[in-house]
């Protein structure tokens, strides 16, 4: 690797407005917070109550942002403020959004749902309230929980930002098949905060509460901040008896929910297609060597695999799938570690040449599964580059033999794509996220499919007594998930009867079984835990779920009928769904409508392009390539944090053609500032404002090259001015100038700002802050503490 000088450059000066902000912070006081969660039998139903008030003489914004997970549906929310409410109205989104244009100048929607990670979207809207008012915030939504691994997830996650009086979760689970196991976890208990969390538990039926006092929930009893930030999280799982399955009923509409345990495993046959073009270079590269590595001691030895790695040629490791002994576990091993990235991206060619492989493969096991999994995380970019065409050439060469599972890791991919591909082909799509634990991600995700134990799995019901039914023919079933059908009672029967036929590794299963109507509404009968007409509503999720994902492989005809379908179910329903939107209307004299979509992991994409030669300002909850532009100093009074991220924007080995892209993204304000330029020299690029503690930095592209070649830093109080090119630093103050090497640290203190200059000529391992072409900026504002507030600025250029 070719090594770099680093230079990090900190500033520490006095922030004035610091003691303001606090006061303003303070005046908005969250006096409760409640989260009532109740699971029926999977299905649950949560509500957050949150009631602010305002302490300060004159008017303030108050805020409620909540993070709910992907998977759950809004089905309501309101505002009341001194007694009056301002309820949230879902609607169609298209009509939704044109009711907003037509109410907002400009057609420009601010979004207030937003994905934040793998697992939670954010919910935030803000109204400005008078002196002593006061305002309560009320969120409800539902999802049906997922098994995964062997346990029933929910996750509620807390950040309330300051101490709160009334704070308080309940979570309430009623469960009539019997609760195998519960458990309870947190990613910011302490001793004192475990005091507040009870737990009390029967054969059927769970409380969990969690009230910490003001005293529990602070840091340390000097300070006013709050230990509550993180996840809190339940985990259990049910008693299965060995039948075919649990059938529920309330008012006319049944559930059945199927895991069998104790069956034998299907061997595997598994072809990994992974992804080693230039883009994968550094961390990327490095998890999955790290995953395939724990992925490979998770074989089994009646499993037969192979590797087939792309750029922009396809390489096979054996010329077929071998069995996963010791030996050849070894040597597949041995070929991950030397997996190293460069060139394009042939999806196409990678995924016909396994699928190839699988259709002539020999000695494999007489009952078997085969599959796919590819992991890549651009798009295609060499050979077939039509992404319709490659989903067709897919499709019609796996021809339902074999199952295909798709990992996009990271932003650059089109999980769109992934997503229909997968779909397509009896798998699914998942993303997997550039952070630390991406190595867990794919480890996790492999967890999920290695032991299959049923295929070719039919769920029958007496079709002249049913309505409504659900998905109930399934490929495969894994180990630990759950299979779940739904559907209305059309007749009036006194007796259910279900017949469960599938294969197993040794021979064909049928499971019968039948439901006594009566008896089994008869236990949902006088449950305080039971939310009304819940299995309905957990019909009409499940529904309106699969509508959605098999809309995604359809046909355009097929497409539109199947999202018509969803959409009346959301309206009926009231769910916030991708074809619905909930209105929500403010006081007078305030932006008077906003709208919460529902976003989904194929919108939560890089756009593809920017607008070139300015700054602009992208909108969280906007669909990618909307855009505005805003003036470039001085558009946000109330900048607190900026981060610019270039590693998620510039490729470890950028093409010769590329120019910087620089990206800001203001956490607080929940939008992104994105900067481009067309490469041109210019006499400075303004890059970064802030108006309060007077601060520009502004950047000059050098001639006929495609970086920048210098950076000005300039600050007002005290009048200071850092000149950073590649060849030197230079501080200037009151006419006089020092200059100072690269190869040096130093401090210098000016009337209160201390500048501490930090260099390094280690090879960087962030590689892509550091490449042949590109000598960008690094900027990232680092939180303030006590009376300081720390800038950090780090630059890079070729040693």
């Amino acid at each position: 690797m070719e090594e770099r000088t680093l230079l990090t450059l900190t500033v520490f000066s006095s922030l004035i407005v610091l003691a303001e902000t606090i006061a303003q912070k303070d005046a908005i006081e969250i006096y409760s917070l409640h989260v009532d969660c109740k699971v029926t039998s999977r299905f649950a139903h949560t509500i957050i109550t949150s009631k602010i008030v305002n302490r300060a003489n004159e008017s303030r914004e108050a805020t409620f942002e909540v993070e709910l997970p992907k998977s759950a549906f809004i089905t309501n929310f309101s505002m009341s403020i001194d007694g009056k409410v301002y309820p949230g109205i879902i609607k169609e989104k298209a009509s939704a959004q044109k009711e907003y244009d037509t109410a907002v100048s400009h057609g420009q929607s601010a979004g207030l749902v937003k994905i934040t990670g793998r697992k939670l979207e954010q919910f935030h809207v803000s109204v400005s309230i008078a002196a002593a008012s006061k305002v309560t915030f009320e969120l409800a939504y539902e999802e049906l929980l997922k098994r995964q691994l062997g346990k029933f997830e929910l996750l509620i996650k807390v950040r309330p930002k300051q101490l709160v009086k009334h704070f308080q979760i309940d979570v309430h689970i009623f469960e009539p098949q019997g609760i195998r196991f519960l458990e309870t976890d947190s990613t910011f208990m302490t001793n004192e905060l475990t005091e507040a969390l009870t737990k009390v538990q029967n054969e059927t039926k769970a409380h969990i509460l969690f009230k910490p006092t003001v005293d529990q929930q602070k840091i340390n009893p000097e300070l006013d901040e709050t230990l509550l930030n993180g996840d809190f999280v339940v985990r259990y799982d049910v008693e299965r008896g060995a039948t075919a399955g649990d059938i529920q009923i309330v008012n006319g509409y049944f559930v059945h929910y199927f895991a069998p345990r104790e069956m034998p495993v299907f061997p595997k046959n598994v072809i990994f297609v992974i992804d080693r073009s230039g883009s994968m270079a550094g961390r990327k590269i490095e998890q999955t060597r790290d995953a395939l590595l724990k992925i490979l001691q998770d074989l089994r030895p009646e499993d037969h695999f192979s590797f087939i790695t792309f750029n922009s040629k396809v390489a096979e490791w054996k010329s077929s799938l071998l069995q996963a002994t010791a030996d050849n576990v070894a040597s597949a091993a041995g070929f991950v570690q030397t997996l190293s990235p460069s060139g394009g991206t042939d999806i196409n060619r990678a995924l016909l040449t396994a699928v190839s492989m699988l259709d002539k493969a020999e000695r494999l096991p007489g009952r078997s599964v085969s599959m796919m999994i590819l992991l890549t995380d651009g798009q295609p970019t060499s050979g077939e580059s039509n992404v319709e065409v490659i989903q067709e050439n897919i499709q019609k060469a796996v021809n339902g033999k074999y199952a295909l599972f798709c990992l996009g890791f990271g932003f650059d991919v089109s999980y769109k794509f992934l997503e229909k591909m997968a779909l397509s082909n009896g798998g699914i799509a998942r993303r997997i996220y550039e952070n630390a634990d991406a190595a867990l991600q794919l480890q996790g995700f492999y967890q999920e499919v290695a032991t299959p134990i049923l295929m070719k799995i039919e769920m029958q019901y007496p079709e002249n007594a049913i309505e409504g039914l659900t998905k109930n023919n399934f490929k495969l079933f894994f180990e630990g998930s759950e299979i779940i059908v739904s559907g209305k009672i059309s007749n009036e029967l006194d007796l259910l009867p279900v017949e469960i036929k599938a294969q197993t590794h040794v021979s064909d299963l049928t499971l019968k079984e039948e439901a006594n109507v009566k008896e089994k509404e008869q236990v949902f009968q006088n449950q305080s835990y039971v939310f009304g007409n819940f299995i309905e509503r957990l019909w009409a999720y499940l529904t309106i779920q699969q509508l959605l994902e098999k809309s995604i492989s359809a046909e355009e005809e097929d497409k539109r009928t199947l999202e018509a379908q969803a959409l009346e179910l959301s309206l009926q329903y009231n769910f916030v769904t991708p074809l619905t939107s909930m209105v929500v209307t403010k006081p007078t004299g305030q932006q008077q409508t906003e709208l919460a979509n529902k976003p989904t992991e194929a919108d939560n994409e890089k756009p593809s392009s920017f607008p070139v030669g300015d700054a602009y300002r992208l909108r969280s909850g906007s669909p990618p390539g909307r855009w505005r532009s805003e003036p470039k100093s001085g558009s946000n009074k109330k900048l607190l944090s900026v981060v610019v991220r270039l590693r998620d924007k510039i490729r470890a080995q950028p093409l010769a053609n590329e120019y910087p892209q620089l990206l800001l993204q203001l956490p607080k304000q929940n939008e992104i500032i994105c900067l481009n330029t067309d490469g041109k020299p210019q006499p400075s690029l303004h890059l970064l404002s802030d108006p309060e503690q007077g601060l520009t930095v502004t950047g000059k592209l050098g001639d006929r090259i495609k970086h920048f070649v210098q950076f000005e830093i300039t600050y007002v109080n005290p009048p200071v001015r850092i000149h950073v090119s590649t060849d030197e630093i230079v501080l200037s103050h009151d006419n006089e100038s020092t200059r100072l090497p690269w190869t040096e640290s130093a401090t210098s203190t000016i009337q209160g700002m201390i500048l501490l200059l930090q260099t390094s000529t280690r090879a960087l391992a962030t590689a892509a802050l550091c490449t042949p072409v590109c000598a960008d900026v690094f900027l990232s504002n680092l939180i303030s503490k006590g009376e300081k507030w720390q800038w950090m600025f780090v630059f890079c250029k070729p040693a």
